[in-house]
């Protein structure tokens, strides 16, 4: 199966592109098809410089590679395949000819309106009651188009330059009927279908006869696209039949909601692939989560590798209802492949997350040790350095951090508390300094002593890592030493007055 993902240049990827190009390249690899790239650039006033390459950069980031079409090599924007060229600016004469073809048969018209003419009929039909207006065959007899002009004053216009579109001329009195692999039987009466502009007056073509020519000339087998082109589609069937192309098969994946299931807009920065980039997500978590956006595999497996997504895929499975941008299930997600990642490899990517902040991490032979304490504490990489630092920066006694209602450990009973700390830590032999006999001691300590763990262990935590929030303390304490442990009870202590 040859499938394609088409983005326009106007910014950057938002995940309901991800997902569409991620569906799309699932059935090819299904199939032992071709996936493809297209590049539907012709908006010019909106298009953003750079947004191809960003585009082509996220898609890789990803892992969904192109067989076919706009690439990267080497970093350069390219072409490969032999049915291109696949940048839509760069195939007007096809799209000129197409229109030609459909004007000749009788299938297009040449439209003259004005914009104030345009907006005169819109102003006239509300006018009478019609509250969305529409060039259509109830209005287009009135307009000043080919149809109505005689046709020596069409071809004097036309001869003057005089600006004009070229417009479908929809069929009267049919019912335009498809089966969408998604939701099934669809059909559209052609009453309700306007006579879409195909090609505009600058030369350049609409989103609707560039799809045709395009897909038919690229082979497309399946057209995947959102929701709001359904509506859409029963002009792309009349083109197809009006330009003998045989017709593809479509399949329209839900629209994307937020959690008060409103519609969740394209240009929100938030729903950036790149924003989640920057955050630290992995691109298996971000791709785990945009399959599950309309998708479900019908068994309680929530975490799924490309490769399996690949096995478990079909379109069968993609729900005709709006799916839920949950953040909170991202979050999840990326946990949990977070602790999938192996050792070397979560260790390897914390170490290039803090470089910049923590130079010493560069050269630090035991850095593993220090990463896998991490390994449950963080959800994001760029959060790595902040955990880190303990590690490498001696943080300032804080009596309010040591303190903790919660863990029964008031200021007024800190000296005593580091007082038991530094006398069983410092009796701990050097040869014998591990989480595992530390923690024993301080069991003991505590027992001895009508304690709670959470009385020694908490302050303990608090000076050895200046954070509320880190990994545990007998871990923290193993891996800095004992010496540097001592030291930094005993600045502690200094500060509590002990």
């Amino acid at each position: 199966m040859r499938t394609r993902f088409a983005p326009s240049p106007t910014g950057n990827l938002h995940v309901g592109g991800l997902r569409t190009a991620l569906y799309a390249w699932l059935l090819a690899r299904q199939s032992g098809g071709q996936f493809l790239v297209r590049v539907e650039d012709t908006d010019k006033e909106r298009e953003v410089p750079g947004a191809v390459e960003q585009m082509l950069k996220a898609l890789a980031w990803a892992g969904i590679e192109p067989d076919e079409g706009v690439v990267l090599r080497d970093g350069v924007v390219s072409q490969i395949g032999t049915c291109g060229p696949y940048i839509q600016s760069q195939r007007l004469d096809l799209y000129k000819a197409a229109a030609d073809t459909l004007l000749a048969q009788g299938h297009a018209y040449y439209a003259f309106d004005t914009k104030e003419e345009l907006d005169a009929m819109r102003t006239k039909e509300q006018a009478a009651g019609n509250p969305s207006p529409k060039y259509d065959a109830s209005v287009r007899m009135r307009m000043r188009n080919s149809l109505t002009l005689p046709k020596e004053e069409t071809e004097k216009l036309l001869k003057d330059g005089t600006p004009y579109a070229i417009r479908l001329k929809m069929p009267e009195g049919e019912t335009l009927e498809w089966d969408d692999v998604i939701r099934g039987p669809v059909s559209f009466h052609s009453r309700d279908v306007d006579d879409q502009v195909l090609l505009k007056s600058d030369g350049f073509p609409t989103y609707h006869l560039a799809h045709v020519v395009d897909d038919h000339g690229m082979k497309i087998d399946l057209v995947l696209r959102g929701e709001e082109w359904l509506s859409s589609t029963p002009k792309h069937l009349v083109l197809f039949r009006a330009l003998g192309y045989p017709i593809p098969r479509y399949a329209h994946v839900p629209l994307m909601l937020n959690s008060d299931r409103s519609k969740l807009s394209k240009r929100q920065d938030d729903v950036s692939v790149d924003e989640y980039v920057a955050k630290g997500s992995l691109p298996e978590a971000l791709v785990n989560f945009v399959a599950f956006l309309g998708w479900n595999p019908g068994t309680t497996q929530e975490i799924f590798s490309l490769n399996e997504l690949i096995d478990a895929f079909s379109l069968e499975r993609v729900q005709k209802g709006g799916a839920v941008f949950d953040l909170q299930k991202l979050e999840w997600l990326q946990g949990q492949w977070m602790r999938l990642l192996p050792e070397n490899e979560f260790a390897k990517r914390a170490k290039e997350a803090s470089e910049s902040c923590i130079p010493e991490v560069e050269t630090d032979g035991d850095f593993l040790k220090k990463a896998l304490l991490i390994r449950e504490r963080i959800t994001f990489f760029p959060e790595a350095p902040d955990m880190l630092e303990c590690f490498y920066r001696r943080p300032a006694a804080d009596i309010a951090l040591m303190a903790n209602s919660k863990q029964k450990v008031e200021a007024a009973d800190l000296p005593r508390y580091l007082g038991l700390l530094e006398s069983i830590l410092d009796l701990i032999p050097e040869d014998h300094w591990n989480d595992q006999r530390i923690l024993a001691d301080v069991k003991a300590c505590v027992e001895s002593n009508g304690l709670k763990l959470g009385q020694l262990l908490w302050p303990l935590r608090a000076l050895l890592t200046g954070k509320a929030f880190s990994p545990g303390a007998v871990e923290v304490a193993a891996v800095l030493g004992k010496a540097e442990t001592m030291e930094r009870v005993r600045a502690a202590m200094k500060v509590a007055g002990a």
